[in-house]
């Protein structure tokens, strides 16, 4: 394995020379004590190794200055598990970010929401879908300077992809991730992604949402995919069938808990139909069968009394699917609810 490793450091690294014309690197570069101590520090982790190089050849960046920050890391061994992985991690975030001072809590915290968001979601998003669902724009900026780290693409059609699983473990970790302005507190932004789903979800809900005729069969619609894709969207489509799972992560004691429980209550109130008729359109009714069981058990983890406009998730049996808007007629007959 290090001499793997050891042939794609030389590799990548001896080619960045031939594409910098913008810098003067010898040749020579880098020498072969500088690949000595790098499969070192690697410990036969292949992701450390890939991980300097994108690092390396940030076009930002000198080449040489980056490679001298890698080798002057403290040493460590492949017997200390994980630290050399950590070291390199924490090194890439500070030098990201070392124009912005430490005391600059508003950017960071916005940091840690964008980061977290893109780590904790369930199912990647595309970088307009992932902003319209946090109600931001800069996503793409922040990001760019973790460029070694993660892949943020040029579309915003695009989701940003991790290079690796170590790099959100690191993160997610406090007692690996020691830095608290870049700690990603899972419970913290499950919270965060919860109430994100749950405001969009209040702003973009409405009957009827993809304008179809009544008593329209949806086998019977020409081209489904398309009038969900402009109505309904990636983000609202993710949270409709994701924010239960978000709220199972999130802490059952402290302050959170009565705020959480009084958004939910009003959604049930309010916007329980209209949920349902986004599923049914998306042919992912399972989803609000899981949410409700995933809801069940939060409110048992925080001793609560489930509100009883939770029961008419079980107004599914009436709609299977097949006719969303007429649904409605059946659903508020059967549970009074004044939304329609």
């Amino acid at each position: 394995m290090d001499n793997d490793i050891r042939l794609f450091l030389g590799t990548r690294l001896t080619d960045i020379t031939k594409n910098r014309s913008d810098c003067d690197l010898l040749e020579g570069w880098p020498s072969s004590s500088d690949l000595d101590t790098l499969c070192i520090k690697a410990g036969g982790l292949f992701i450390y190794a890939s991980t300097v190089v994108k690092y390396v050849a940030s076009k930002d960046h000198l080449p040489t200055e980056r490679l001298t920050d890698i080798i002057s890391l403290p040493e460590c061994t492949v017997k200390e598990g994980k630290s050399g992985i950590d070291q390199l991690y924490m090194e890439v975030l500070e030098r990201a970010f070392s124009g912005i001072p430490v005391d600059e809590i508003e950017f960071y915290s916005h940091f840690r929401s964008v980061l977290g968001a893109v780590l904790l979601v369930f199912d990647p998003l595309p970088v307009d879908a992932l902003s319209a669902l946090l109600g931001v724009s800069s996503i793409p900026s922040t990001l760019r300077s973790l460029h070694s780290l993660l892949l943020v693409p040029k579309s915003k059609a695009d989701p940003v992809q991790i290079f690796h699983k170590s790099f959100p473990d690191f993160l997610i970790d406090s007692k690996r991730c020691k830095i608290e302005r870049f700690y990603i507190n899972p419970s913290v932004h499950h919270h965060e992604i919860l109430l994100s789903c749950l405001n969009l979800m209040k702003r973009r809900l409405k009957k009827n949402i993809c304008n179809l005729d009544d008593y329209t069969f949806l086998r019977e619609v020409e081209d489904l995919p398309a009038h969900c894709k402009t109505h309904i969207g990636d983000e609202l489509g993710y949270a409709c069938q994701f924010w239960a799972k978000h709220l199972l992560r999130v802490p059952s004691s402290g302050r959170s808990v009565e705020e959480v429980n009084q958004a939910i209550d009003e959604f049930f109130t309010i916007y329980l139909l209209f949920w349902m008729e986004v599923l049914s359109l998306i042919w992912n009714l399972d989803a609000g069968v899981y949410a409700l069981n995933d809801i069940q058990q939060w409110y048992i983890s925080v001793s609560c009394v489930l509100s009883t406009n939770s029961a008419n998730l079980f107004l599914f049996l009436f709609i299977r699917g097949e006719c969303p808007v007429s649904g409605y007629m059946t659903a508020s007959a059967s549970s009074g609810n004044t939304s329609t």
